[in-house]
């Protein structure tokens, strides 16, 4: 049965026209600021599987009764790779701030990745998308190093990231278009919902999927909510790709898990590219990631930190038992100072109970800041985080070869480490849009601090201390152990053991650390 989204798209036009659209007045840029009408969206047709999701948002911008509230407001567009995402979506805009003086953002992952793909694109016509969406003859003005159109009506329209969505403030947007939302920082949204709340504002979310991520469930929930829109179309449903192509790209290497996911939508297909990704999966699936990890009062806590500058810093918390490294919580904040990350930590240890050990810093905790000339080693130190060292600089794929060894003795809060998990998932290799394919370095994005984190936490867990001790102890066990370079050399019992690079090493009565052979039960 056709419903009543289904019939309005068939019926306000033959498929491709851009039938049912209101001729809006603009003023023209001119010598003699005649009065012109320009016809929005602007130069742009409309292709039939993008009809359902533009006649759902023009709701959104309808005149309403005095009082009433008007739907189309939410919308979830799961859409194959070049289907139109964005193209529709900032044609969307400018129609929206015809209606409606306000502000509109279009949200990309990064600030960066929106220059490229917005606010650089260049139409099949040879026109860059924001002259055709915005045509100068209705622009005021246009900053290319903030991305931001302001019109002769008085909206403005800008590209912006969601790695520093937080330094927005006060910018109150009537709408807003999450672009790559799958890709995006989750706490971009938890920040705008409440202003479209206010003040009635319109949310659009379009992607292709990456997992079973925040992306997947923002997809499952506007499926059974009222009042959203959710579509997922894949080129079967759309056709605006032949089958040929697809079948070109498998033979030019690309991965059948990729194909799944960026041509026919699939939330199941493997992420691709991620580097703890399969290993987080199998700490699930092992039991390894539980509802609630009670912290032990007994045990030190073990910080790792990713210090931002201009940046989110991210913390994780954790305890040593044995062989297990227990990530007990998580914290991640940007735009506050080193103070309130020392109020954080004295505020959980009164939450856990419990008391702090060492403070595993980055490298750059030693580099001078302009303003102060201190370190914020010493003045992380000034304010009583505990005993702090300087994890030794690894490269970074050192530190994820790290972090994947020991993974599998790590056990999760999966609640109070849920940011941190999903950063985790997340942390992948950069695409490149140019060789569709991915490169060798990491995606520097929302998940990247977690994942910094992680890998000093794992970095210095392996390494040695100043006073040639390690840092990760174990329990008191019978040992074998090579005390020298003569195997016949006279053996010891051990006290602590600590495994470094696959290598079990054991402290032994005699106050030295040796290389075990076999470790008796």
């Amino acid at each position: 049965m056709m419903n009543d989204l289904d019939r309005h798209a068939r019926e306000s036009g033959h498929p491709g026209e851009n039938a049912g659209l209101v001729a809006l007045d603009s003023r023209l840029r001119g010598s003699d600021r005649e009065e012109a009408t320009i016809r929005f969206p602007h130069r742009w047709r409309r292709r039939p599987h993008q009809a359902r999701l533009w006649h759902f948002l023009e709701q959104a911008i309808a005149p309403v009764p005095s009082g009433g509230e008007p739907p189309g407001q939410r919308a979830v567009a799961v859409w194959h790779r070049r289907a139109g995402k964005d193209s529709l979506a900032v044609n969307f805009a400018a129609c929206a701030a015809q209606r409606r003086v306000a502000n509109y953002w279009h949200m990309l992952p990064t600030a960066r990745q929106g220059r490229k793909v917005v606010w650089e694109a260049i139409t099949g016509t040879g026109r860059r998308l924001i002259d055709q969406a915005f045509p100068p003859a209705i622009s005021e003005s246009k900053s290319e190093e903030d991305m931001l159109i302001r019109l002769i009506g008085g909206s403005t329209w800008q590209v912006v990231g969601s790695d520093n969505f937080d330094r927005l403030v006060g910018a109150n947007p009537a709408g807003v278009v999450f672009s790559e939302w799958a890709l995006a920082d989750p706490r971009a949204w938890e920040y705008v919902r409440p202003i479209l709340a206010e003040n009635g504002g319109w949310a659009l979310f379009i992607y292709t999927p990456r997992g079973r991520n925040h992306g997947a469930a923002l997809f499952d929930m506007a499926r059974r909510t009222p009042g959203w829109f959710a579509e997922r179309l894949t080129v079967n449903e759309t056709g605006v790709i032949a089958p040929g192509v697809i079948e070109d790209e498998r033979r030019s290497g690309m991965a059948d898990e990729l194909i799944r996911q960026e041509y026919y939508c699939s939330f199941e297909a493997a992420l691709v590219g991620s580097y703890y990704g399969r290993l987080i999966e199998a700490a699930g699936s092992d039991g390894r990631i539980l509802d609630s990890i009670e912290p032990d009062p007994t045990l030190p806590v073990i910080t790792a930190w990713d210090l931002g500058i201009g940046d989110a810093t991210a913390i994780w918390f954790a305890q040593l038992s044995g062989r297990e490294i227990r990530l007990i919580d998580y914290y991640e904040a940007s735009g506050v100072g080193l103070d309130h990350y020392a109020e954080v930590l004295r505020r959980k240890a009164a939450e856990h109970r419990c008391v702090y050990g060492e403070a595993l810093l980055p490298h750059d905790a030693t580099q001078s800041e302009l303003g102060t000339g201190r370190t914020r080693l010493e003045t992380l130190r000034s304010l009583g985080i505990g005993r702090t060292r300087v994890v030794k600089r690894l490269s970074v794929d050192d530190g994820i070869n790290a972090s994947r060894l020991i993974l599998p003795r790590r056990w999760f809060d999966a609640g109070r480490c849920a940011r941190g998990l999903e950063a985790l998932r997340q942390y992948s290799r950069a695409w490149s849009e140019e060789r569709k394919t991915f490169g060798e370095r990491p995606a520097h994005d929302w998940a990247s601090h977690a994942a910094d984190a992680f890998r000093y936490l794992a970095a210095g867990l392996r390494e040695p201390r100043e006073n040639g001790a390690f840092s990760q102890w174990g329990a008191r066990s019978s040992v074998v152990v090579l005390t020298g370079d003569d195997p016949g050399e006279e053996a010891r019992h051990g006290f602590r053991t600590q495994t470094i690079g696959g290598v079990v090493m054991q402290m032994c009565d005699d106050g030295k650390w040796h290389q075990a052979l076999a470790i008796e039960e």
